[in-house]
């Protein structure tokens, strides 16, 4: 919108007793904020700290996929797993989720019945090639002495 005024310039023409308690902060002086320069934020703590909120998020995903992979995994818990994933991924929803409390309930429902049947049947070899798949998606950095 070219030529329309800016907020800041709104502001400037209020004089300081015609501002109201909204326009101050409640009373408060505004507050300046600052961007951070990339000098000040430590990018290999960042990177360390999303591979571990990655791999901690990633891990059951990984086992339930090595779950419905597994040849020894019986075809109804494969089927009721996949039914799960599907019914958290989709958007669709029985209980829509902008409804308060209830809204995530149906979720609750699906993930605590694909986290049982993945502990149930979540074997070592499972686990190993989890693990494996994890390792390569998300490696973990060892600093050199």
């Amino acid at each position: 919108m070219a030529g329309a005024p800016s907020a800041t310039a709104f502001a400037d023409q209020v004089a300081p007793d015609q501002a109201t308690s909204s326009q101050t902060g409640a009373g408060q002086d505004p507050v300046d904020a600052e961007v951070l320069e990339s000098s000040v934020v430590d990018e290999a703590l960042l990177v360390r700290l999303l591979r571990r909120a990655g791999r901690t998020i990633a891990r059951p995903a990984f086992e339930c996929l090595e779950l419905l992979l597994d040849g020894g995994t019986p075809p109804q818990v494969r089927l009721t797993v996949l039914a799960a994933l599907t019914y958290l991924l989709l958007p669709l929803d029985v209980i829509p989720d902008f409804i308060p409390a209830a809204g995530f309930s149906d979720d609750m429902v699906a993930l605590t019945a694909l986290l049982g049947l993945c502990s149930t049947h979540r074997t070592p070899a499972i686990r190993t090639r989890a693990q494996s798949r994890l390792d390569r998606w998300f490696p973990l950095s060892r600093r050199q002495g």
